[in-house]
Formats: C-alpha cells, structure tokens, sequence
C-alpha cells in the first residue's frame, strides 16, 4: 500500500487511466490529500481492495462500467466502514441514490454534491450539452418536449486506449464521425439533466489533436416559445451562471469568426458562446471545454473539493 501525502485519504481506483492519470497529476501536490493505492499485483484482488477501502475517505473510480459497479459493490459490503464514492464511469450517471457532478447545474447542486455518500462525474460531451441546454429548459425558451441536434468534437484522448495508440501512431484519419449507431453512452445523462423529455440527435467526433472539445447546438429561433431573439438566450445564459468560477458565458462582441477546441487545455474552464447572424432569425450555442479537464478529471477535482468542504 503506497502513501503520498497526508491528511483527507483519497482511492483512485483505475489510477493507471487517462482519467486517473489526470487526477494524479492534479492530487500529487496537494497538501491536503493522501493518495493511497494498490500495489499493481493487487489491483484486481478483492480482499486487498476491500481492506484498502476501509481506511480511505474517498474513492474515485476512473474504470470501465462494469468493474466500477464492481468496487461499488464492495463498498456496499462494507456499510457504514465504507467511503464516499466519487464515480468518473458512465456506471451511474442516471441511478438512484447518486448526485449528478455538475456543480452549475443550478443553485442547489453544489450542496448536494457536498453532502452526498455517492456522486457521478459528468461526460466530457454532456458536461457541454447540459450547460447549454438545462438554463434555458428551466428559463423555458426551448420545451422539454423540441428535438434537439447536437454536434460535437473531441481530442482522440476522450476515446480511450486503443483510439489514443491509433493516433499516436499515426495510424487514424485527419478526422471522423463516430457514434453512428444513435446509442451514444452520454445521451441518457443529457436528457435527464438538461431536462428534456425526447433524447437529442448527437453526431460526435474526433480530430487529430489530443484533448480539447466544442459541442454545438443549432436553433430556429422561431421554433422556440416565444420566438425569443438570440440575446435572449444569451441573457438566460449568463443569468444562470453569474457568479460561476469555471463557466464563462462570452459577450456577444467577443465572439470570434472561428472557433478552435485546444484554448481551455489544462484547465477546469468552460466557455459558453451564442452566435447568431445580424439578419436572421437562427442562433447556434458553442461550449468550449477541456475534454480532459472540465470534462474529466478537472471536474473530478471540483467535486471532490465540495465533498470534502474545501472552498471553491
């Protein structure tokens, strides 16, 4: 069993991930935290994981779905010895008994985050989706019941091992579409929290750089209640996140012609963009984010400081 540090004691089981390997990296200097792991002849005995659960404030599951209900099982085994679960898999985003990690969802969310057993980290593709769609749902200038399309760009780091080994050896294409099958793991989690009652068409894909994201979202203005004019959604927008460390809703006069994914690397940043023409009665809705950071383990990070009551 490996110690790093002292104080508030945090399991990342699956540290050896692209997500676990961005919280490591974010935890490692952290004065506040021990990071306690499992020597790797270890990681996939139950006995030594169970054990290692016991002592440990929080566990963070950066797994596949399966194993991670795996670990959570484990947990349940141990009752009340058991830690607080920080989940970043697809495992729970949905169930029961979990908190939804996305802090600016609205006003009571980070209370909830703070004070539950249980919390699910967001998808890197949902994380923009929700918080372009969920503040005007609850404003009521799209109905919960409008088909929505998202498009959507990621680095090829969101794609797991074998998409990362493809690219890094020159062996993918320029770009390409993917999720074709309309069963893309996300869905569920946006139209749950974004408070629609019809799944939206999403079409994803994946460029030739490593991390960085933009999820986009078109809209006839005249097809929303109300025919609202396109600064209505910006005002609804940046009404909802006033206050927001890690969501910037972007004036209209700094809008640029172009827009590329790879600004906000490294960080826990999100941008939120409306563009509309000067004639015209269409919008389109920009989330720029860190598929890595506030998509992944940056926001683990976040929700992790709210379990622990540390300041944001």
């Amino acid at each position: 069993m490996n110690i790093i540090s002292r104080h508030k004691r945090i399991f990342i089981d699956g540290e050896a991930g692209t997500t676990g390997l961005g919280l490591r990296q974010r935890l490692s200097t952290r004065s506040d935290i021990a990071l306690m792991g499992l020597d790797a002849d270890k990681r996939k005995d139950p006995d030594a994981k169970r054990a290692l659960l016991r002592e440990v404030d929080v566990v963070i599951l950066c797994l596949p779905d399966d194993a991670a209900k795996d670990t959570v099982a484990l947990v349940d085994d141990l009752g009340t010895q058991g830690p607080r679960v920080l989940d970043a898999s697809t495992a729970h985003r949905t169930a029961a008994g979990w908190a939804y990690g996305f802090p600016e969802l609205d006003e009571a969310q980070p209370r909830i985050i703070a004070e539950a057993a249980r919390v699910a980290n967001p998808g890197c593709y949902a994380t923009g989706a929700i918080a372009l769609i969920h503040p005007l749902v609850a404003a009521g200038l799209i109905a919960p019941t409008m088909p929505l399309a998202l498009n959507a760009v990621s680095g090829y780091t969101g794609g797991g091992k074998s998409m990362i080994a493809a690219y890094e050896s020159g062996r993918a294409p320029a770009f390409e579409l993917y999720g074709l099958n309309f069963k893309h793991k996300h869905l569920p989690e946006i139209t749950r929290h974004a408070g629609l009652q019809a799944s939206p068409v999403m079409i994803p894909s994946v460029g030739n750089f490593a991390q960085g994201m933009l999820v986009s979202l078109p809209l006839h203005l005249d097809a929303l209640p109300g025919h609202p004019a396109a600064s209505a959604l910006h005002e609804a927008l940046r009404g909802h996140y006033a206050g927001a460390r890690y969501v910037k809703v972007m004036t209209p006069d700094a809008n640029p012609e172009r827009l590329e994914p790879q600004a906000l690397n490294d960080s826990n940043m999100m941008e939120l963009f409306v563009f509309s023409p000067a004639q015209g009665r269409q919008a389109l809705l920009v989330a720029r984010l860190d598929n890595l950071g506030k998509g992944a383990s940056g926001a683990a990070v976040q929700n992790l400081d709210l379990m622990l009551g540390r300041p944001q």
